[in-house]
């Protein structure tokens, strides 16, 4: 989880500045946490307290502020928590720690869909939180990342056989699971650790934090560590609420991953 939110944090000042470079400089003044982290964090707060995913995510989503879409906003604000139709890539973001609480593949994708469905309940908002859920559970239970391809290529359709090197000339601003999350997960397949996973996730020069926390959160989980100097960085950018529930989720579900 750790892994998501420390790519939110590095690819936030690139969101409305994009870079199609990857050699920058991972943290400065102006990195911060947006609602990539925050509602991460409102996930992993439902799993170990045991309430709906729409209880927790309206209760942090009110409480911190970062600049919502409109859509997520009017939801936020109602009185009722009906899902609004979303395919955007919102549901794909948040989704990390289902795939730590849970066990079996079935068991992930089912959670996953009831994460991504309180709001994104279109057929490709569900399916990209899916998607980054169980490339999360393989790699944290050992498949390489052929298997990894493979699997979420035959299950989802995704075209993962394209190159970063194809893709980032003409990539721009993508809010969409389905035009964002297959290039997250090719993001992870062609590096070698967490670090270049998450350089090349911004010098994609797209929806930089999200892409940046999708893959940084499958790397995470292949790799098994974040970086010490990258996880002291971005945890000094937090809340100490945000912090206190990384660390009771790390110890309940992560300890052995």
């Amino acid at each position: 989880m750790l892994g998501a939110i420390a790519g939110d944090i590095i690819g936030s000042r690139f969101e409305w500045h994009p870079t199609k470079e990857t050699n920058f400089e991972l943290f400065s003044s102006e990195s911060h946490f947006s609602d990539d982290t925050i509602l991460t964090v409102a996930v992993a707060h439902s799993l170990l307290e045991n309430i709906s995913y729409a209880e927790s995510l309206k209760h942090f989503g009110n409480k911190y502020e970062a600049g919502y879409g409109s859509s997520f906003y009017a939801w936020l604000n109602s009185k009722s928590s009906e899902p609004y139709n979303s395919w955007g890539n919102g549901s794909a973001m948040r989704v990390s720690p289902v795939a730590y609480a849970f066990n079996s593949v079935d068991e992930v994708l089912k959670n996953a869909k009831k994460s991504a469905e309180v709001t994104h309940n279109h057929p490709e908002g569900i399916k990209g939180a899916q998607a980054v859920a169980l490339a999360i559970f393989l790699a944290r239970t050992g498949s390489d990342k052929q298997i990894i391809k493979d699997e979420l290529s035959k299950r989802f359709g995704y075209d993962l056989d394209r190159t970063l090197e194809a893709i980032r000339p003409d990539y721009v601003f993508e809010v969409s699971c389905q035009k964002s999350v297959p290039e997250s997960i090719i993001c992870f397949l062609e590096a070698s650790g967490y670090e270049e996973t998450v350089r090349n996730a911004v010098s994609l020069g797209g929806d930089s934090d999200t892409i940046s926390c999708i893959a940084g959160s499958i790397a995470e989980a292949f790799y098994k560590v974040v970086p010490e100097e990258i996880a002291r960085n971005a945890l000094e950018r937090l809340p100490p609420e945000f912090i206190k529930i990384i660390k009771r989720f790390q110890d309940k579900f992560m300890e052995n991953s």
